[in-house]
């Protein structure tokens, strides 16, 4: 029989410093109603990458993506805005588009020829004469909040929350010298991982603590020990300086310049920045067990003459990811063990880890409270 969900939420203690603290149980990373309270709050109730904004320049140009499990698109109008939609019919629910992206004068629905405006107003209803009571200026498309920072497009499909500016404050400002919106898309991978979403961000937090005995070719090239670990309200970043060492010549070749920035911002969306060198990953889950990882590769220069070092530098962080497919894989299997409830975490290493999980507590706590009540019966 599961315990109740109140227990296994209250088993973490989000108040302990970081040198008291311990992880979140690994109850919460294999339990199917934390995965619910997940895709409600975490996932529907913050800001979510949903693409590029090269693939929404100019007008009809659109882009579809997910966000807390609700169907988006988002597309540039005649007007030149930016806007995002539920990307659901208004008449039978199918999706407006089905592409990934595209260009249209108008957006069509498939299914029976709805058509919208790229502002979304409702223009076309074939064969609906006779149909009374209905108010088509009602029947637009939903809105869902739209942003952009620096190239990249978010979108939320909670109706309240903080700006799109509000929730990256701190970290675009330590992002912003580094120009990351002069950096040229090139290429994208998708990785599926045997683990539960959280874990990879785990192990993307801890400090660089797993580096010099998982990623043998990056610990060379990095100065651990000088490796700092910073905090914002809903972001983290770790930096490291860089040096050029000869025990792995493949990775020294790609991975230079003075510092490394790794970017986390929460919950699930982080920025890997070399000089001239740009991922991004963009974390989804797909299950209590599998997850997807996007990585998106950016270089500075993209000149046919550049493309050799930077089809180098991709199998560079292909070889990274292989290596973390495989613990995160083994980290799961290790999470539903009853040899192990929680780990405590290092004061010098996994900072951002403790933040993690804090903000996840509070999000998955305000949706729990927040379902309780609204389950209660009236007075």
């Amino acid at each position: 029989m599961q315990p109740p969900l109140e227990r296994i939420l209250g088993a973490y203690d989000a108040q302990a410093p970081l040198e008291m603290a311990s992880t979140i149980p690994g109850s919460w990373y294999t339990d199917p109603r934390v995965a619910e309270l997940e895709r409600r709050a975490v996932f529907g109730g913050t800001w979510q990458a949903v693409g590029r904004l090269d693939q929404v320049r100019e007008p009809g140009d659109y882009l579809t993506g997910e966000v807390g499990g609700e169907p988006v698109v988002v597309v540039r109008g005649r007007d030149g805005v930016l806007r995002g939609f539920f990307n659901v019919c208004r008449h039978h629910a199918a999706a407006v588009c089905t592409e990934a992206q595209g260009s249209a004068q108008s957006l069509r629905c498939p299914y029976h020829g709805w058509t919208y405006s790229l502002e979304g107003e409702l223009r076309g209803t074939p064969d609906f004469d006779g149909v009374q009571g209905f108010d088509r200026a009602q029947n637009g498309l939903r809105p869902m909040a739209t942003g952009v920072w620096e190239q990249f497009v978010f979108a939320r499909a909670s109706a309240e929350g903080p700006t799109l500016a509000e929730f990256v404050d701190g970290m675009a400002e330590k992002a912003r010298p580094l120009g990351l919106s002069k950096l040229h898309f090139l290429e994208r991978r998708v990785y599926r991982i045997d683990s539960n979403w959280k874990v990879f961000v785990d192990n993307y937090l801890d400090g660089g603590y797993h580096v010099p005995f998982l990623h043998k070719g990056l610990d060379s090239v990095l100065d651990y020990a000088a490796y700092t670990i910073e905090n914002g309200e809903r972001h983290c970043l770790q930096k490291s300086p860089v040096r050029d060492s000869p025990k792995d010549a493949a990775t020294a070749a790609v991975r230079t310049g003075d510092h490394a920035y790794y970017f986390w911002l929460y919950p699930n969306f982080m920025v890997n920045w070399y000089e001239g060198v740009m991922d991004t990953n963009l974390v989804r889950p797909l299950g209590l067990d599998r997850t997807e990882v996007v990585f998106d590769f950016y270089f500075a220069d993209d000149s046919p003459a550049a493309r050799a070092r930077n089809l180098a530098s991709i199998e560079v962080g292909q070889r990274i990811q292989d290596e973390d497919t495989g613990i995160c894989a083994s980290v799961q299997r290790g999470l539903g063990s009853c040899a192990y409830e929680a780990g405590r975490l290092s004061v010098r290493r996994e900072a951002g880890e403790h933040l993690f999980h804090r903000l996840l507590a509070a999000d998955l706590r305000s949706e729990a409270r927040r379902v309780d009540v609204s389950r209660r019966p009236p007075a």
